[in-house]
C-alpha cells in the first residue's frame, strides 16, 4: 500500500522518502491532502537502456550495404 505524505512533510523528509522509494515503496505526494504526484523506484531497465557490445563478433552481410531497390526508396520519400 503505498504511503501518503503531505508536500510540507515531504520537503522536510526528502532524503528518508528518497530512500524508501528507492526500496520499493511507493510513495504518494499529497497537496491540501489530495494525492498530487508519484514518486516510485525506477526500474532497472530504464537505468541502463541498451547495452553497446552485445553484437560483438558478428558481422553485417554484405546485403546490408546494397542500394536499396527503387519501389522501397519511394516509400521512404
Amino acid at each position: 500500500m503505498p504511503l501518503m505524505v503531505n508536500v510540507h512533510e515531504a520537503k522536510t523528509q526528502f532524503s528518508r522518502l528518497l530512500e524508501q522509494a528507492h526500496a520499493g515503496q511507493e510513495i504518494i505526494l499529497a497537496k491540501a491532502g489530495k494525492p498530487y504526484a508519484r514518486l516510485v523506484p525506477l526500474a532497472t531497465e530504464e537505468i541502463t537502456g541498451r547495452k553497446p557490445g552485445r553484437l560483438a563478433g558478428r558481422r553485417l552481410s554484405e546485403a546490408f550495404f546494397e542500394p536499396l531497390p527503387p519501389d522501397e526508396l519511394a516509400a521512404w520519400g
